[in-house]
């Protein structure tokens, strides 16, 4: 594990320990994530993000029955589940599985065993983008969600950090007490739940979150991208 400081300016290096330490403001783990999850005292996380393999094959992968993929990812819930506090959010980003050409919507796979946990679907979020394989026998695929939970109906979710330009921001009521006022937010509308790449001018209120591609700069070593 390697832990950066709260106080940077105290220290020239990261400072490297064996043992976790929650006081710790980073920490950086490379090893099994269910082991690693079991060393966690319960309920200390506030919000946990993560994109979980797919069971493709890929190069950090090895491809398992999708029975036995899901039973192990069941598992790791189970540990994050555990460890999430009771007014903390879960982000599950997944996409869908293939297999004899079939396709497997891991998504709708898993809200079954998250609902089992006692966890709250907030929202399945959209991500839409522009690249990716090309089908033959089907439309391309050209999605991924993400599954938001929650563990309690307390949590936290700054809308207005997260506004976007409205399309007609100067609208207002025209009838009613509200009339000559206002309808929309002054700080934007809520983004909604589709994210996705739209290189149109007009359409920029739409998230653009682009995937990367082997001849893309922020392309690195990591197979994962």
């Amino acid at each position: 594990m390697i832990k950066t400081p709260k106080t940077l300016p105290l220290f020239k290096s990261p400072v490297i320990v064996k043992i976790f330490d929650i006081n710790h403001s980073i920490v950086l783990h490379c090893g099994d994530t269910l082991e690693f999850l079991k060393t966690l005292p319960d309920e200390t996380a506030k919000l946990i993000i993560t994109s979980p393999p797919y069971n493709l094959g890929k190069q950090y992968e090895s491809k398992t029955q999708i029975e036995s993929y899901l039973d192990f990812q069941c598992r790791v819930i189970k540990q994050l589940v555990r460890v999430l506090k009771s007014d903390g959010s879960i982000c599950w980003q997944v996409g869908n599985f293939v297999e004899n050409s079939e396709v497997f919507p891991l998504d709708i796979l898993y809200y079954n065993y998250f609902k089992k946990c006692g966890l709250k679907l907030r929202n399945r979020i959209i991500w839409r983008f522009n690249h990716g394989l090309h089908a033959s026998k089907r439309f391309s695929g050209r999605y991924e969600t993400i599954l938001w939970f929650t563990k309690s109906d307390t949590y936290t979710f700054n809308l207005d950090s997260v506004r976007v330009p409205a399309k007609y921001p100067g609208k207002r009521h025209f009838k009613g007490p509200k009339r000559g006022l206002p309808s929309g937010n002054p700080l934007g509308k809520n983004p909604s739940d589709i994210w996705e790449f739209v290189a149109k001018e007009w359409d920029k209120e739409l998230w653009d979150i682009p995937n990367v591609k082997a001849n893309h700069p922020e392309k690195t070593i990591h197979p994962c991208q």
